[in-house]
């Protein structure tokens, strides 16, 4: 892969500046899915435990005939494993479902504050990385609060913060704190998961403007804010086209009339990470 599709992570590690998303892609039709986007130049795959899409990402990278090493694998820890020993367990457990002998990236899936033991699993994210389990680690959902405290009483900084990052919901302040630790950006939901973000005027005179689709123009203003977009398709056009993005380039204005889109109710579920509890 060119070195200019990589982003490079604080600990030297790289990761492709797209991904694929696997939340309700699973079973055999998921692996079929999955594999229909490796086929069209995805390397970067991203699941959950709470996805239930493990063992089809597993199986797909098996049936894929491409080799391991050039997969970038991501999967996340749920809330209820938080504790240190649970957490290594289902990290390895995770390596289980997937059929693998490492993670590329694994994430503390939600802060959960209200139980406040996310720097527990934080810790644990740290020694499974020195046992040789993750190459990567970082976090997902994690406000400016979360993670100035795991970086104070650890001294370990994430390599990824992924987050809900769309044109409803830019996160400005976020996206600059992600930078200012060094800490790459990924977006979760970076089209905005069915809503009308996709027919937003300005998009669409940009989309006739660049001779692209709507995704196309909101994946590259992503990409242009520094930010790597977690994409979740199951049709082989989009998959396609959502990795056809680095042969245009938009304006700055064009980027901040985008960002402009900011809705103060903008969160697609509501899922405040101050408030939010995975397991309530």
């Amino acid at each position: 892969m060119n070195l200019d599709r990589l982003y490079e992570l604080n600990d030297g590690h790289l990761l492709p500046k797209v991904g694929l998303g696997t939340y309700q892609i699973r079973g055999y039709q998921g692996v079929d899915q999955i594999l229909s986007a490796i086929q069209s130049g995805y390397r970067l795959l991203d699941t959950s435990t709470n996805y239930d899409s493990e063992g089809a990402v597993g199986e797909a990278i098996r049936r894929s005939g491409v080799p391991r090493s050039e997969f970038y694998v991501t999967t996340k820890l749920p809330g209820q494993y938080h504790h240190f020993d649970d957490a290594l367990q289902i990290i390895e457990e995770s390596l289980l479902r997937l059929g693998l002998d490492y993670l590329d990236l694994y994430l503390i899936h939600w802060p959960l504050p209200k139980r406040d033991t996310y720097v527990e699993a934080w810790q644990a994210l740290i020694e499974a990385k020195k046992r040789g389990l993750v190459r990567s680690i970082g976090v997902s959902n994690f406000e400016k609060e979360h993670l100035d405290k795991i970086i104070a009483i650890t001294g370990v900084t994430p390599a990824v913060n992924q987050n809900e990052i769309h044109p409803y919901w830019p996160q400005e302040s976020l996206v600059a704190t992600n930078q200012e630790y060094g800490i790459v950006t990924e977006a979760w939901s970076p089209l905005g998961r069915g809503s009308s973000e996709l027919s937003e005027p300005v998009i669409v005179n940009l989309a006739e403007k660049y001779g692209k689709d709507t995704g196309q123009i909101i994946l590259k203003w992503h990409l242009q804010r520094h930010i790597l977009p977690v994409v979740r398709t199951i049709s082989p056009q989009h998959q396609r086209n959502n990795l056809d993005i680095f042969d245009f380039t938009l304006t700055e204005d064009e980027v901040s009339q985008i960002t402009n889109l900011e809705s103060v109710d903008g969160r697609i579920d509501d899922q405040d990470p101050k408030e939010y509890e995975e397991f309530g």
